[in-house]
């Protein structure tokens, strides 16, 4: 036993830290993806008036580049749980990176608000998978006496790329032109994509997910119209067949039709019981069913176990080498 023992170990523990080392590899890789997604969400917000100037639009207009992606990601979040599940980890990554770098070369190169709109629309396609993928990857890899640290920095990623978006936006404007905000945004991507089909190793195994063909669009219906209603509500105004009110009903419809069936895709053991608790409820079902004792046995049964229970308290030697 002692002669194999180093023997053992020499074979686990290198592999061991190999698989430490992709695990970092990989989180490391989404992470700085997502900080550069996360930054391209609020860096349009300090540059829409020079947009209204250029290209010469209302302030309602432009109002289209943010509400176009925040319309884009409530529709595709809800579909990435399924292709995480589906595709491998480089796969879903390379759809998530290679969107939103497509869609910053679009913005780049938009000859009118069109063009940029749709841009924006597939960048936020990208920038939709690219977060479930980045917390599903990390509850899968890192052990539960690490996630609190992990996440604690996935937390500083997701505060401070917000935070500082417009004061980037803000110093490329001063100095450049407002496409300038994409260009320089796009050699990040292009290089997180060619540095994820070098380095990145798939960590989950793909295995076939339902995918619900009424909970999809109604879950993008719902909060489609709830991100577009509270949109035109922020404007203040509505179009002129539209009231103000009818996306939010709309989409608060379309969320109560979802919910239910959402519910009814991971029905609970046991008749609305939890697994233990319908477990439990079986014990009992079958303790109850079972023939009472005659009543000579249930006194010797009693006996016996009263008298194992003393000598296993007092540590007893008979009980120690049945053991």
């Amino acid at each position: 036993m002692s002669t194999a023992s180093p023997s053992l170990d020499s074979a686990v523990l290198p592999a061991a830290e190999d698989h430490t080392g992709r695990n970092r590899l990989v989180i490391l890789l989404l992470l700085v993806s997502a900080f550069t997604v996360i930054l391209n969400e609020t860096i349009m917000g300090v540059a829409l008036p020079r947009l209204m100037t250029d290209l010469g639009i209302t302030a309602a207009a432009a109002q289209w580049l943010t509400t176009a992606f925040l319309l884009a990601m409530a529709v595709v979040i809800p579909v990435t749980g399924f292709l995480i599940q589906r595709f491998h980890t480089r796969q879903v990554f390379t759809a998530a990176m290679g969107l939103f770098s497509l869609g910053t070369l679009v913005c780049a190169t938009a000859p009118g608000l069109g063009t940029l709109i749709a841009g924006r629309i597939v960048q936020a396609s990208g920038t939709a998978i690219m977060m479930p993928l980045l917390m599903t990857t990390v509850m899968t890899l890192v052990p539960p006496e690490s996630r609190g640290r992990t996440m604690g920095n996935i937390s500083i990623v997701i505060s401070v790329a917000p935070a500082i978006g417009p004061t980037i936006s803000g110093i490329i404007l001063n100095l450049l032109d407002w496409r300038w905000m994409f260009w320089l945004v796009l050699p990040i991507g292009l290089a997180a994509l060619a540095l994820g089909q070098a380095r990145l190793q798939n960590v989950t195994e793909p295995r076939k997910a339902p995918l619900d063909l009424v909970s999809v669009p109604l879950s993008a219906l719902g909060f489609g119209g709830l991100v577009y209603g509270l949109s035109i509500i922020g404007e203040g105004h509505g179009g002129a067949a539209m009231p103000l009110w009818l996306p939010l009903a709309i989409g608060a419809a379309a969320l109560a039709a979802f919910v239910p069936g959402a519910l009814a895709l991971h029905p609970r053991a046991g008749g609305g019981q939890s697994r233990p608790a319908a477990a439990a409820t079986g014990h009992l079902k079958t303790a109850a069913a079972a023939p009472p004792a005659p009543r000579g046995q249930e006194w010797r049964v009693d006996r016996a176990t009263a008298t194992s229970k003393t000598e296993i308290h007092s540590g007893s030697p008979t009980i120690s080498a049945a053991c």
